[in-house]
């Protein structure tokens, strides 16, 4: 089975009530449009798993992040493929959201972190962030 290796980007920051608040993305195409998941990609050849996220967030959502400490390594077998997928906890340095590839974002509290349907890979990361939010 093919092997594809992924970063995702736990973007974090605090709401106006002090909460702290988790980046949620809806897939726009593919296998699993409409699915949410941590915004992120592919890792190319060359590159570190932080500088594939950085690359990655400012393609996709047009904002500079600042990538933090590794959270997990996630690996999922979908139907067709292994997933290995580095999940980084990362927080916005500049710009302004803008959904390129996505077809609609949500910033999730604790409590909403739920409330979306994961794709997966992505679920099994949601305990493990909600513990540690």
């Amino acid at each position: 089975m093919k092997t594809i290796r992924v970063v995702a980007a736990i973007i974090k920051k605090i709401n106006e009530n002090g909460e702290t608040i988790i980046l949620a993305t809806q897939r726009r195409f593919g296998d699993f449009k409409g699915g949410w998941e941590f915004p992120g990609g592919k890792i190319e050849k060359g590159e570190t798993p932080e500088e594939a996220l950085v690359r990655e967030i400012k393609e996709e959502l047009e904002i500079e992040i600042a990538v933090k400490e590794l959270i997990d390594t996630i690996d999922y077998d979908y139907p067709t493929f292994h997933l290995s997928m580095d999940c980084f906890w990362a927080k916005i340095v500049s710009g302004d959201l803008v959904l390129k590839e996505h077809e609609a974002a949500m910033w999730l509290t604790k409590d909403e972190l739920d409330s979306v349907e994961w794709l997966p890979a992505d679920i099994t990361l949601v305990d493990k962030i909600r513990i540690n939010m």
